[in-house]
């Protein structure tokens, strides 16, 4: 039996995404994905099925990134962008009812996101960033000095993207016969996600402030370009869907960032807002900018919608009626999935599928039979060579909350032998862990490692409540549901509690850090991109001047003995765990200088540490980053729990 090494869940794996599912619910589009070693980048081609995942075709060839494919309202071509055109992003249709080129529509030098097509399939709407200064997207000369940076806005970068200063992503609008385009709006913040009214008459976006901390509704006059903001300006929204008939959206989010989300609904003539929910206990799947669109809900009639919602880690289809408020769960998907494609019928449901038996494969919920299957089988022969691992679920009650857990073993587990365990802490705080496969998880399980991980309080997924319990607690009651999910999982008799570690991203890297300061009980820490000391962090974060103040109870100046207090920095001193830091060197979110002040801290104080830093990395890296360093992280990671936990090996395997 094959291990799952790293080489094999970076090279071997392919990720089929973006499904998006013909208005005839006859045919389902997506984006396939592999890691190019040679070119040591992603590389994504189109492909169409039938929706039961027969006649399979590859259409698209040209280019090594190929996405954001979507069906014109007809079926009768499909849009998508490409890099096909050397040093550019490029909007191209190709025609579905017979072989033949794609034509090309328009271009730009910066990449295009969150196509479009308007009911009449005569434009397509997307977004795309843009320069005040430089509106015609002139490359700077290649023998001059970079140019000298000047901001005098908070928001002048962001995670992923680097310098923006006045730059952001506004909306076009593009004739499909002309090619001719036009910008939109000229809003001082991004706008993401276009998605037009029934009559074509507006747009509706979401307005970001603060690289995303704040968020509103903006409604777009097509003709004019004028553009209506929906929702306080410290609100938020995560996703919106028209009603049929155009008079109203649905929306969720909250007035202020509350960690939680509720429905809203807008009467557009009377320009209204009514709050439909106070305490939604799901959490509508709103997606990450630049990396995956949010699922907008179906409307299946004047009053009932179908919402993509996670609740317990775990996706799931949820109607909502917007006269009552009630919310019904329709089916549970055993799954994180991404995407929400609907056909015209809303019979069918199409997602990216992520289990703890599969990854990277496309599902398919039948609404009318109650049947989901997953319909692609592109990672099936890897995970019969190299199984992943066997899983289950427990809980852990503490002071007064349920704490849910999940426990990974090897997939050749022998219960007479005992096992090395590793916590694995998720990000956020506000994130969460579930029934998805992951790559960190299922790796070290495979290579003979016991992996538990849980959502302790301030976990998403859970409600508000639960979410909010973790403010202005860091490293305190979490900290104590983390230590007692681990404490559990002990209590089994193949676990052994002399050879534990720690590892975790994120949050989930200042909770390692943390940890290692308060206790010695691990034998090995992993600490991945930390938020190590809170002051540097909400000065030098792009998102924590304006985040810190909710999740850290004030600004600096307000609440130093706060920042002190929940410092992972403040403790460092004590720690006597070796540890690996792993950090992308162009993290803004949680940037480099986190890092080298806990090398430094952790060196000084006389403990074993290492320092990874990967050039260009931002914190997306480990979804984003080239292949070559998310194949390095991996290795690291697995070499530096196998030196300081000694895994048990397969019968017959040697170390040598």
């Amino acid at each position: 039996m094959r291990r799952l090494t790293p080489d094999a869940l970076v090279y071997e794996t392919l990720a089929a995404g973006e499904p998006q599912l013909s208005h005839d619910g006859t045919r389902v589009a997506y984006t396939l994905s592999r890691a190019n070693r040679d070119r040591d980048r992603s590389t994504s081609q189109i492909h169409v099925s039938a929706i039961d995942g027969s006649d399979v075709h590859q259409l698209t060839r040209s280019g090594g990134r190929n996405r954001d494919a979507r069906w014109s309202p007809d079926d009768a071509h499909l849009a998508f962008v490409s890099d096909r055109v050397e040093g550019h992003s490029a909007i191209f249709v190709l025609p579905m009812a017979h072989s033949g080129e794609p034509r090309e529509l328009t271009r730009h030098r910066q990449a295009i996101t969150s196509l479009a097509w308007s009911p009449d399939g005569r434009s397509i709407a997307y977004t795309t960033a843009f320069d005040p200064d430089n509106p015609d997207e002139q490359p700077h000369p290649k023998d001059r000095a970079p140019r000298v940076r000047v901001t005098r806005r908070l928001d002048y970068k962001h995670d992923n993207r680097g310098w923006l200063n006045d730059v952001r992503g506004q909306v076009f609008v593009l004739d499909v016969d002309s090619g001719e385009r036009r910008r939109l709006t000229s809003e001082p913040s991004d706008l993401w996600y276009p998605q037009w009214s029934p009559d074509g008459h507006t747009i509706a976006a979401r307005f970001t402030r603060d690289n995303g901390i704040f968020s509103q509704l903006a409604l777009i006059d097509v003709a004019s370009g004028n553009v209506t903001h929906v929702g306080p300006e410290r609100g938020g929204v995560g996703v919106w869907s028209w009603s049929p008939s155009g008079d109203r959206i649905l929306f969720d989010g909250d007035t202020e960032p509350t960690a939680g989300a509720d429905f809203f609904l807008y009467d557009v003539a009377a320009r209204t807002v009514t709050r439909l929910t106070t305490d939604l206990p799901c959490m509508p799947e709103a997606g990450y900018p630049l990396v995956s669109a949010p699922s907008q809900p179906a409307w299946l009639n004047d009053a009932e919608v179908l919402v993509h919602g996670m609740r317990g880690g775990e996706s799931c289809y949820y109607r909502f009626n917007v006269e009552s408020s009630e919310l019904t769960r329709e089916f549970a998907t055993r799954s994180i999935s991404v995407g929400f494609s609907l056909d015209a019928t809303h019979r069918f449901v199409a997602q990216s599928h992520s289990s703890l038996d599969a990854v990277g494969e496309v599902a398919i919920y039948d609404r009318q039979t109650g049947q989901r299957h997953v319909i692609t089988r592109h990672n099936a022969d890897l995970l019969q060579a190299a199984p992943p691992a066997r899983w289950e679920r427990f809980e852990v009650e503490r002071d007064g909350a349920s704490v849910e857990a999940w426990l990974l073993k090897p997939a050749d587990f022998d219960p007479s032998r005992t096992y090395p365990v590793v916590l694995d802490v998720h990000g956020g705080p506000h994130g969460f862990y579930g029934y998805a496969f992951n790559n960190m998880q299922q790796m070290l399980a495979s290579n003979g490692f016991v992996v538990v991980f849980s959502n302790p309080r301030g976990s998403g997924s859970y409600g508000r409540e639960f979410a909010q319990m973790v403010r202005c607690d860091w490293g305190g009651e979490d900290f104590l549901d983390l230590m007692a999910v681990l404490d559990t999982a002990l209590e089994q008799p193949f676990t052994d509690r002399e050879r534990t570690g720690i590892w975790g991203y994120s949050y989930g890297g200042f909770m390692t850090a943390w940890t290692i300061g308060h206790t010695q009980r691990f034998k090995a820490a992993v600490c991945g991109a930390p938020c190590f000391d809170l002051e540097s962090m909400y000065g030098t974060s792009d998102i924590s001047h304006a985040w810190g103040p909710y999740e850290w109870g004030g600004k600096p100046h307000e609440a130093s003995e706060a920042f002190a207090a929940h410092s992972p920095s403040t403790f460092a001193h004590r720690a006597t765990t070796p540890t690996l830091i792993m950090q992308g060197e162009a993290d803004d979110r949680c940037p480099i200088g986190q890092g080298e002040q806990m090398f430094v801290a952790l060196k000084q104080a006389g403990c074993e540490v290492e320092f990874a830093r990967y050039p260009g990395g931002a914190h997306a890296m480990l979804r984003v980053g080239p292949p070559s360093h998310r194949a390095d992280f991996l290795e690291r990671l697995l070499g530096w729990f196998t030196a300081h936990l000694d895994p048990p090996l397969p019968l017959g395997e040697g170390r040598g």
